[in-house]
């Protein structure tokens, strides 16, 4: 028995049709029409695409020196569990998480040795001029924040991070509409045409970051980005005195899936810009393969400061390279209302006056 073979269109998955008559490769759902050549080169393109791969190395076997971690110890926090690393001689201080106070728990140790580390360019008095400024006009902002010994407790620390490197080989396919519309005397027209459209082609990524903390959020740290890696070094412990330094929670593993998405994004992106003179544009298929997909450990700067008001916590961070700083504010309700009904009651008298003027009239 013969079997019936059948090609899909690649526009709406219909079961193409051969016109003899036209001699062209048609759809009857979507009436979409190709030469065969035509036809046979988008099925060629298509089948040769591979699985995407997005996998990578995320070993690292980097070894703490006999005597590196000497003077080291870790300290923890029994109010949000979190642990830092500093000198013995800091003494006891407050959480740069949550504020609360830590404790020495030991020396520091069993954790992997950083490959590279970008040292603070920023002292503290930057921060806490950065944050002056950030405060500067906000007159309904509560009292605490604005108080000089509040904003001493703002503290240097260095954030764990992983940073991916990868070469991309990657291939998209798109489907493009274009509109063209016309009159005549009884009836208004509208044609669109779609476009099945290639693009393909090799990117190299540097230094995707992910930070490798669960006590510090994903956006805040993306916010205060980007670092030049241009001057990282390679890691010695002396750019931690004076410093903390956060301990990682999250493995390379971890961040896979958040590397990929940044990944995925930056490549569609750059794909989707060389595609122009559409009015419409949606992707098919997106597909990449990674190839020298490593991860390297390393710590970059901030500035932190936590404040609780209200029972909420307010965390603000100051890239401690760049000076780019963010934090969010609440609003005193207090002092709104204050203002409000202060202003209500001028507006009210100056109303009065303009009427017992308008009587004088």
């Amino acid at each position: 028995m013969a079997e019936l073979l059948q090609y899909k269109c690649p526009c709406c998955a219909g079961a193409l049709e051969f016109d003899a008559t036209a001699q062209a490769i048609k759809c009857p759902y979507c009436d979409t029409e190709f030469s065969p050549e035509t036809f046979f080169a988008l099925d060629n393109a298509m089948a040769q695409e591979t699985k995407e791969d997005m996998h990578w190395d995320t070993q690292t076997g980097n070894e703490w020196q006999d005597g590196e971690t000497d003077g080291m110890v870790t300290y923890s926090c029994n109010s949000c569990g979190g642990e830092i690393v500093g000198d013995e001689h800091m003494g006891a201080t407050s959480c740069p998480f949550c504020g609360n106070p830590v404790v020495v728990t030991g020396k520091f140790m069993g954790e992997l040795r950083p490959d590279c580390i970008i040292p603070f360019k920023l002292d503290k008095n930057a921060a806490k001029e950065a944050m002056k400024r950030h405060l500067v006009g906000k007159k309904l902002l509560p009292k605490v924040f604005k108080d000089e010994n509040h904003l001493e407790e703002i503290k240097g620390i260095y954030v764990p991070f992983w940073l991916f490197d990868a070469d991309a080989d990657a291939s998209m396919r798109y489907k493009g509409s274009r509109i063209r519309s016309w009159s005549d005397s009884r009836y208004h027209y509208t044609e669109t045409s779609y476009y099945a459209i290639f693009r393909s082609g090799k990117l190299s990524f540097a230094m995707i970051p992910a930070d490798g903390s669960t006590k510090l959020p994903d956006d805040l740290m993306e916010s205060i980005e980007p670092y030049d890696y241009r001057e990282a070094i390679d890691f010695n412990t002396v750019y931690l005195s004076g410093y903390f330094a956060d301990k990682y929670d999250q493995s390379a593993e971890d961040n896979v899936d958040r590397i990929n998405a940044r990944a995925r994004k930056s490549v569609e992106s750059t794909f989707a810009a060389t595609v122009q003179g559409y009015s419409g544009l949606t992707t098919d298929s997106s597909n990449i393969r990674l190839s020298n997909g490593k991860a390297k450990y390393a710590l970059l700067p901030v500035w932190l400061l936590v404040t609780d008001w209200n029972g909420e916590k307010y965390t603000f961070a100051m890239n401690g390279q760049t000076g780019k700083f963010v934090g969010n504010l609440p609003m005193d309700k207090k002092a709104y209302w204050r203002s409000f009904f202060s202003t209500a009651a001028l507006v009210t008298a100056i109303t009065a006056c303009l009427m017992a003027l308008l009587n004088l009239v």
